[in-house]
């Protein structure tokens, strides 16, 4: 936009409404400024102005000009069809983009250079420190978790630290930035902080250095008595309700509200908080509570739900509090649930009670934690069976509330892979070394501060063993029919792996599951200086895409082991064994999944309907609020899930019979 100096005119028309300039040779305005709609305006420093023709429209129809009234403005540059009103003290060196109204509000102002909170440090996991994390604008779940966990590779960390550095360094500035259609409504006080297009804030209380990456596809907004301090806010983020933050990284779609309290944390995709407390966690994707008295404390989780009143504790504090703790993905927490810092949580998990000894589960995913009389009991793979856990993998996908186009967080939603599966693998070795160690008729086993029961046990190598079966022969499945094949030779090629990455074991990166293999070799490049922070998350981005290439290395490995050869070896009863042994797994788990949902419509689950009238009138009130078991959506979905995977199983079959 070319600017120009105000005529002598145009300095008398707005000293007349009330304007002053401690040097209007220092106000440059458009060409077609109006000067009409700047009224009781005091300018000092460098001003441009634009030029102010539209009307704005406010919620309930109330129209208003655009335009600067009753304000004062310090080195400031104001864009076109803005609206300023009533600054109660003033607005100091910021560039207004566009059509942004502002108005009621305390001050808006940059002090000096900032990087608006690109760079923070931020003591995740151990409020004593050891694993900051510099945050910055385009951190992504992934990278975070190499910072947070990769401390022992101490020559990329340092690596890593000097490319964030420089960004931060690239982002600092003079001069904030308020872009393009902003709405900042009611607010208090706003220091160093860069507002992206299309942000709303609306009776916020404070905000002081930290960057808002709004934009036109995934606006942010900010509501009534927040306060956010030394922050990084990603694209289409919620936060309201006197919400506290400081110290974080918020991610793509998350949302706060009801005056939850975070602090020292990093929150990834689509995490919600409701009421209560984080300090010092890493939040993965989805991680949500929604509960006042719920505490989440100096741990890793992702795609968890915490219950009311789950609290962890790290009481090791005669050196500071060194603790930490790990609950992988998939992990819930009952109410008024316990773990006692440190404690590994296996994927899938359910944790119940109190639990004061330092469990370690990891090898025994999908499993029930449950306190008995102050003791921790281990129920191996029972979650396996439970609609909660099919429900929860169904509606993640469907509750990604990330709009932008430029998705920081590669998630993986998948609840068998890999990174479950070899899990699983690993599961069974254990309880087969328990039985082995103790003795078959050994009634309670003990495994890493926890017991299991004898009949535990064993029903958790059977489910091991069936969700096993269902992965390999998923994989199986999906590898057949993306070739044409007739005969055994054309079948053996095409099970043929596309290259040997994906051999080995597996890693959750915060919701990108990979082959430590790629992430080792990731690592090796940075500490070599190959690569640059945009082409890591390139690397990052290709390992997501080449997911399920990877996969079938891994599960073909497995296959070798299941049946005792070589792909190249490998005969059709062996394939279509392996297959029938899937169809019978699905079936199964399926019909676990069924008999669970029946539970939600048993009589008991009808106590409290009907609460005047006789047991009928009761199912009958019950069937209008909940419907009947059979034609509940989720109940319907697990019976058409049997009827087509055994239709694909036997179609497999069917071709593999015709192979010659």
């Amino acid at each position: 936009m070319n600017y120009r100096s105000l005529t002598a005119q145009e300095i008398a028309q707005l000293e007349e409404q009330g304007c002053k300039a401690t040097n209007w040779s220092e106000v440059e305005v458009a060409e077609a400024f109006d000067a009409r709609y700047v009224r009781h305006t005091n300018f000092s420093g460098h001003n441009r102005l634009g030029v102010y023709g539209k009307e704005i429209e406010l919620p309930g129809g109330i129209k208003i000009h655009s335009g600067i009234y009753h304000a004062m403005l310090h080195n400031c540059e104001v864009g076109n069809d803005a609206h300023l009103y009533n600054i109660h003290n003033y607005i100091a060196n910021y560039h207004i983009g566009d059509n942004t109204c502002i108005e009621n509000v305390n001050a808006i102002l940059v002090d000096g250079k900032t990087t608006f909170g690109n760079g923070v440090r931020v003591p995740v996991m151990n409020e004593g420190g050891g694993r900051e994390i510099p945050i910055f604008n385009e951190l992504s779940a992934s990278l975070a978790y190499i910072l947070t966990l990769y401390r022992h590779r101490p020559k990329m960390i340092h690596a890593l630290e000097q490319m964030i550095d420089a960004y931060a360094e690239a982002q600092a500035s003079e001069v904030g930035y308020i872009g393009d259609n902003v709405r900042i409504l009611n607010c208090g006080s706003i220091k160093n902080v860069k507002i992206g297009d299309f942000a709303e804030l609306t009776g916020v209380s404070r905000l002081k250095n930290g960057t808002i990456n709004s934009n036109e596809f995934a606006p942010v907004h900010l509501g009534s008595g927040v306060k956010c301090t030394d922050f990084i806010i990603a694209s289409g983020v919620e936060i309201g309700d006197s919400t506290l933050v400081d110290k974080c990284f918020v991610g793509q779609g998350c949302i706060f509200d009801k005056h939850y309290s975070a602090g020292e944390s990093l929150f990834f995709s689509n995490c919600q908080g409701m009421h209560g407390e984080a300090c010092a966690i890493f939040a993965g994707p989805y991680t949500v509570t929604h509960h006042k008295s719920t505490l989440l404390i100096a741990g890793m989780f992702s795609f968890m739900n915490a219950g009311s009143g789950s609290n962890q504790s790290n009481h090791m504090y005669k050196l500071g509090p060194i603790h930490q703790g790990v609950a992988e993905r998939g992990s819930k927490t009952t109410s008024d649930s316990y773990l006692l810092w440190p404690s590994k949580i296996g994927a899938f998990s359910l944790v119940m009670g109190r639990h004061t000894h330092h469990a370690d589960t990891s090898d025994l995913p999908f499993s029930y934690l449950i306190e008995n009389q102050s003791e921790s009991y281990l129920v191996p793979g029972a979650n396996l069976r439970t609609v909660g856990t099919i429900r929860d993998a169904q509606k993640w996908p469907k509750r990604d509330n990330r709009k932008d186009p430029h998705k920081l967080d590669q998630i993986n939603f998948n609840l068998l892979s890999p990174y479950t599966v070899q899990k699983m693998w690993r599961g069974r070795e254990v309880l087969n070394e328990l039985v082995a160690l103790s003795g078959e008729n050994t009634e309670v086993f003990g495994y890493r501060n926890c017991k299991i029961r004898n009949t535990s046990l064993k029903h958790g190598l059977e489910l091991y063993t069936i969700g096993i079966q269902k992965f390999l022969g998923n994989s199986l499945i999906s590898r057949l029919e993306k070739s044409e094949w007739h005969t055994l030779e054309e079948v053996r090629k095409a099970l043929q792996p596309d290259s040997e990455a994906g051999i080995g074991t597996w890693v959750d990166l915060a919701g990108l599951i990979a082959p430590r293999s790629e992430v080792s070799r990731l690592a090796d490049d940075i500490e070599a200086g190959k690569l640059s922070l945009e082409a890591i998350q390139e690397r990052l981005v290709a390992m997501h895409a080449h997911y399920y290439s990877y996969e079938w290395s891994w599960a073909l490995e497995h296959l070798e082991q299941v049946w005792g050869c070589k792909v190249k070896d490998v005969t059709l009863e062996q394939i279509k064994r392996t297959i029938i042994e899937w169809q019978e797994a699905v079936v199964g788990l399926d019909r676990m999944v069924y008999n669970d949902a029946r539970k939600e419509f048993d009589l008991n689950s009808q106590t409290g309907f009907g609460v005047d009238g006789d047991r009928s009138q009761a199912q009958a009130d019950f069937e209008e609020v909940r419907g009947s078991f059979e034609s509940n959506s989720f109940v319907k979905a697990v019976l058409e899930h049997i009827a087509t995977k055994t239709a694909l199983g036997d179609k497999v079959l069917e071709q593999l019979e015709q192979v010659q």
